[in-house]
């Protein structure tokens, strides 16, 4: 979750010169235009708008820049609603006692003539008071969402970077193993070389280019599974308890690519070993709706037991990383070894859907 506070305490902070020689320079324009009813403005005109700007601008300066941020954005909004009434009636007040005394003074060889009564006048203030409030939040919010979309920018560049990161720890995990399936082929000139090495091509075309996307069918990442299988094949010709049961309602259905394979690999790194009779690999794909499961398990080399955390290898933990990142909230992935059985479950919602 983004953290606003940062930005809340730069905002009054960004571009106030720009932002003011704006404002001020409309408010200087459009009072000019309504003192000299429409007419082509004299000297007398400029005078009396320049004065009358300075003396609405400190109770606005006042709001902008001390009841705004430091109430008004700190949600103290009934005292901002009182100090916001306090500041216009008194500096509207200070204007009808003073303001025609002193410019008379100031500029005595002028003649100034108000039209303006006094509710007119607190009304004039509120109108700037009001529309300089709406002004500076609407800038505000506008400064802040341009930050945060450069924020959001930089972070998805980085969990880009991550997810590369990770791939590339996967991939020659992957094409080390299948290197030595096929070198062991050769070196005992089984047949079958030929269609095992098509098969590597298929995965690794499928790892290194369709898998470079952030979204993938359901359907591909099975196919990927099914090739592995059979590739594995070469490996172990008498290796027979594997099973892939599938319950898919929609095979167009999308994950994250490359969230399956290595759990598979991890199944055969540390279960098809030893004595095959007692070998076996059940795999279990189920979607339906927005909820997609994926659960393998087998049996552990009873040569050597494994602990949990040697047993998920580089595989899961490099998933570990990756659901956090894509599926923050919308993930659970279980690991359970008992009876020298090893489980691991993938639970998905995904919203997209």
């Amino acid at each position: 979750m983004l953290n606003l506070n940062p930005y809340f305490k730069k905002l009054n902070n960004h571009r106030p010169l720009v932002f003011n020689l704006v404002l001020w320079f409309c408010a200087f324009v459009i009072l000019l235009f309504i003192f000299s009813k429409g007419q082509k403005p004299i000297t007398v005109d400029y005078i009396y708008t320049s004065c009358f700007l300075i003396s609405v601008a400190i109770p606005v300066l006042i709001n902008l820049y001390i009841l705004i941020p430091h109430l008004l954005k700190k949600e103290k909004y009934l005292l901002y609603i009182i100090t916001f009434s306090a500041n216009l009636l008194a500096f509207s007040q200070l204007h009808i006692l003073f303001f025609e005394p002193l410019i008379d003074a100031l500029f005595p060889n002028y003649f100034f003539i108000s039209y303006h009564s006094n509710t007119r006048l607190i009304v004039i203030y509120s109108i700037f008071l009001v529309a300089t409030t709406l002004i500076k939040l609407s800038e505000d919010w506008f400064y802040f969402n341009e930050e945060e979309n450069k924020l959001l920018k930089q972070q998805n560049i980085q969990i880009q970077t991550q997810l590369s990161t990770l791939r590339s720890q996967i991939n020659p995990h992957f094409l080390f193993n299948s290197l030595n399936v096929i070198y062991a082929l050769t070196i005992q000139k089984k047949e079958g070389v030929k269609d095992a090495i098509v098969q590597l091509s298929d995965i690794l075309r499928y790892i290194i280019y369709d898998a470079d996307t952030q979204k993938v069918s359901l359907e591909d990442e099975i196919t990927l599974i099914k090739n592995y299988l059979a590739f594995q094949e070469h490996r172990v010709h008498e290796l027979k308890n594997i099973e892939l049961d599938l319950d898919i309602e929609n095979k167009a259905y999308t994950i994250y690519p490359m969230l399956l394979l290595p759990l598979v690999e991890n199944s055969f790194k540390h279960g098809v070993k030893g004595d095959l009779d007692s070998t076996f690999a059940h795999i279990s794909i189920f979607q339906k709706g927005q909820y997609f499961k994926f659960e393998i398990t087998n049996n552990l080399n009873s040569e050597k037991v494994l602990d949990n955390e040697e047993c998920s290898g580089v595989g899961i933990e490099n998933i570990k990383k990756n659901l956090e990142i894509v599926y923050p909230d919308a993930h659970e992935l279980t690991i359970d070894e008992s009876n020298h059985i090893f489980t691991v479950t993938l639970a998905i919602t995904n919203h997209e859907h």
